[in-house]
C-alpha cells in the first residue's frame, strides 16, 4: 500500500500469515469439496462488554483496511507453506492470486458499539473472507480494547489533557498500535517516536531519573536541561526531595518555567503542596504533569488535584485490566451454491454456554428519545423499519475489493468525542453497571 495520500510514511507489509493455520486448511478442504466459491458473509460482533465497561469503542478499522489490501501470498511466504506442508500444490496455487475483491462494511471506526453491535461484516467468497478472520480480530480486538479504556480516561481527565508513555509496557508494535487506539480514545500526545513517525501523532518528552542521576547535582541536571530545551521545559522534581527539587527548579528556570513532573509518593497532596510551593516562588504559570502507574481511577480521584496533565502507561496498554473487546468472528449466512446470483441461507453457531449466535446479514441503528439522547442499539435482519432508515451506523469501507473509506487520524478521534458526549450521562460513569444502551433485535426476511 502506499500511503502516501494520508502522507503516512511507512509502507506496510505482507499480512497474509497473520493467521491462524485451521484458516488454510478450511480453505484447503472447501477448494476441494467445491464449496470454497460460495458467497458467504462473515460479522465480527462481541457477546458481552468487559465487566463493568458501559460501552465499547471501536478502534483499528484504518489498520484493518491496511491489512486487508496487504493480504498478499508472495513467493517467499507460498515457499514457507509449502515446505512445512501446510497445504497442497493446488490450494498454493489458488493463494498466489489471492486477493480480496469482496465488499467490507462496518461500524466507523470511533463509533461506539454494545453487545451484539454488528461491528465490522465482510462479503465475499468464502474463501477469500474466511482466510481474514485472525488479522481481523487481532486488531479489532488490541486496538478496541486500549481505546476504551483511554476513552475512560479521557472522561476521567476532563479537559486536562492526557499522555500515552506505555511503550515500554508492551511489544514493540503492539505500542505502536496501542498509540494510535489510545489517540482515537482522547490522549493528545505520545512518547512514543515511531507511533509519532508512522501515523502523525503529537509526540513530547524530556528527561528521566538517569539524567538527573547522572549529573553530581540535581541544580545541574535541571541546568543542563533548561540549556538545552529551555525554560519551557518539564522538570521531573521526585528524584531525591521534591520540595527541595522544586525550589532549585525555579531557581534555574525562573517563573517561566513550563512544568515539573511527579512520577511517585501520594499524587494528590504532593501535587497540592507543589503546586502552593511554585505559586510562593512567583512560578504561577508553571504546569504540574503527574505520572506513575495510573489509571482512570486514580485520574478521577486526581480531580480536585492542581494537576494540568497525566502520563499513562500501563494501565493503558493493557486495557485497565481488560486486555481484549473478546470480538468473533462468525459466518452468518451463505449460499448453497457456487452461483453469485444464489441467495443467501441464514446460518448460526447453536451451543451451550453462552456462545450461540443468531443468523442473517445484520443491520444496525441507534435509537434515540424525544430529545436526541440514544436509547437503544437495534440491531435486525430483512428490512430496516422506517423509523430507523437513513440512520444506520455501518457504512462501506471495501467495495470490490478496493478500499473507499480511508481516514486521517483525526477523523475516528473526533468521531470520538462527538459520539461519547451525545451517550447517556451515566455512560461516563466509573462505577460497575451495564451497557449504557440495551441491544435489542429485530428479526425478519432472510440472509439475502
Amino acid at each position: 500500500m502506499n500511503t502516501a495520500d494520508l502522507g503516512l510514511p511507512v509502507d506496510v507489509p505482507s499480512t497474509a500469515l497473520f493467521t491462524d493455520q485451521y484458516e488454510l486448511t478450511m480453505l484447503r478442504a472447501a477448494l476441494r469439496a467445491g464449496t470454497a466459491e460460495r458467497r458467504s458473509v462473515f460479522e465480527v460482533f462481541t457477546r458481552r462488554l468487559p465487566d463493568g465497561r458501559r460501552y465499547g469503542v471501536v478502534a483499528g478499522t484504518g489498520r484493518v483496511l491496511d491489512a486487508v489490501e496487504n493480504f498478499r501470498f508472495d513467493a517467499g511466504v507460498l515457499g514457507f507453506l509449502r515446505e512445512q506442508g501446510i497445504v497442497d500444490e493446488e490450494t498454493l496455487e489458488w493463494l498466489a492470486g489471492y486477493r480480496f475483491r469482496g465488499d467490507v462494511w462496518g461500524y466507523p471506526e470511533g463509533e461506539v458499539y454494545f453487545p451484539g453491535s454488528p461491528i465490522m461484516r465482510v462479503e465475499g467468497s468464502f474463501a477469500e473472507c474466511v482466510l481474514l478472520e485472525t488479522v481481523i480480530l487481532s486488531i479489532l480486538n488490541h486496538d478496541s480494547a486500549i481505546a476504551a479504556a483511554a476513552s475512560r480516561m479521557a472522561s476521567a481527565a476532563g479537559d486536562r489533557p492526557l499522555i500515552e508513555m506505555g511503550a515500554r509496557r508492551t511489544h514493540e508494535l503492539a505500542a505502536v498500535a496501542a498509540a494510535r487506539a489510545a489517540y482515537i480514545g482522547g490522549f493528545t500526545t505520545t512518547s512514543d517516536l515511531a507511533a509519532g513517525f508512522r501515523y502523525g501523532i503529537p509526540t513530547v518528552g524530556t528527561s528521566a531519573h538517569a539524567f538527573t542521576l547522572l549529573h553530581d547535582r540535581e541544580r545541574d541536571a535541571f541546568q543542563a536541561q533548561v540549556d538545552t530545551l529551555g525554560r519551557g521545559t518539564t522538570l521531573l522534581v521526585d528524584t531525591y526531595d521534591v520540595t527541595e527539587a522544586v525550589r532549585a527548579a525555579v531557581e534555574v528556570a525562573g517563573p517561566e518555567l513550563g512544568a515539573v513532573r511527579i512520577d511517585s509518593g501520594d499524587l494528590l497532596l504532593v501535587a497540592h503542596r507543589v503546586r502552593q510551593q511554585l505559586d510562593e516562588l512567583g512560578a504561577t504559570g508553571t504546569k504540574i504533569v503527574v505520572t506513575s502507574d495510573l489509571d482512570e481511577y486514580a485520574i478521577a480521584s486526581l480531580a480536585a488535584a492542581p494537576v494540568d496533565a497525566y502520563g499513562v502507561g500501563t494501565q493503558l496498554v493493557t486495557g485497565s485490566g481488560h486486555p481484549t473487546a473478546s470480538m468473533v468472528y462468525k459466518l452468518v449466512a451463505r449460499a448453497e451454491t457456487a452461483d453469485p446470483k444464489a441467495p443467501l441461507v441464514p446460518v448460526a453457531k447453536k451451543s451451550s454456554g453462552g456462545k450461540t449466535s443468531i443468523g442473517g446479514r445484520k443491520w444496525a441503528a441507534r435509537r434515540t428519545d424525544a430529545e436526541g439522547v440514544p436509547e437503544a442499539e437495534v440491531v435486525g435482519t430483512g428490512p430496516v423499519p422506517p423509523g430507523l432508515a437513513g440512520r444506520e451506523l455501518q457504512v462501506q469501507l471495501v467495495k470490490g475489493g478496493e478500499v473507499i473509506a480511508r481516514e486521517p487520524l483525526d477523523v475516528p478521534r473526533d468521531r470520538h468525542i462527538a459520539v461519547r458526549a451525545k451517550l447517556p450521562l451515566s455512560a461516563t460513569q466509573l462505577s460497575r453497571g451495564e451497557p449504557v444502551l440495551p441491544t435489542e433485535y429485530v428479526h425478519g426476511g432472510s440472509g439475502s
